[in-house]
């Protein structure tokens, strides 16, 4: 895994100054934040599946149910990833991060997606 498509330096974020990142920007940050991840995503599955502005205009017009849709479809590409790299995948990450998201705890559903990120540079 030396060949990384996308760059370690982008994509390896430290999960504690994400979430308070997003807490003192009152959820800007978040959306930089999920806007990387995107980018990684993407990058390490060789296509363009993934778009951040399909994201935040769905979430706005469908009231946060696309939102819920697209963490499990992120969290299943991460798992993707984790698969074809030879990694272990959690099967209920999916079911996770909408379970976090519909309790209005999208942050932590997206410090997980982090966690799983950063495992993947490190080789976990």
């Amino acid at each position: 895994m030396q060949d990384y498509p996308y760059p370690e330096s982008a994509a390896v974020r430290s999960i504690g100054v994400g979430i308070l990142l997003t807490l003192m920007t009152c959820g800007i940050y978040m959306l930089y934040w999920q806007s990387k991840q995107i980018k990684m995503l993407n990058a390490w599955l060789g296509r363009d599946e993934f778009s951040f502005w399909k994201w935040f205009f769905f979430s706005i017009f469908t009231v946060g149910i696309y939102a819920l849709y697209y963490e499990s479809k992120m969290a299943n590409g991460l798992n993707e990833v984790r698969a074809n790299n030879g990694m272990w995948v959690n099967a209920s990450l999916p079911a996770v991060c909408v379970l976090l998201a519909i309790f209005g705890l999208g942050i932590a559903s997206i410090a997980i997606q982090q966690e799983q990120i950063n495992k993947l540079y490190k080789g976990i």
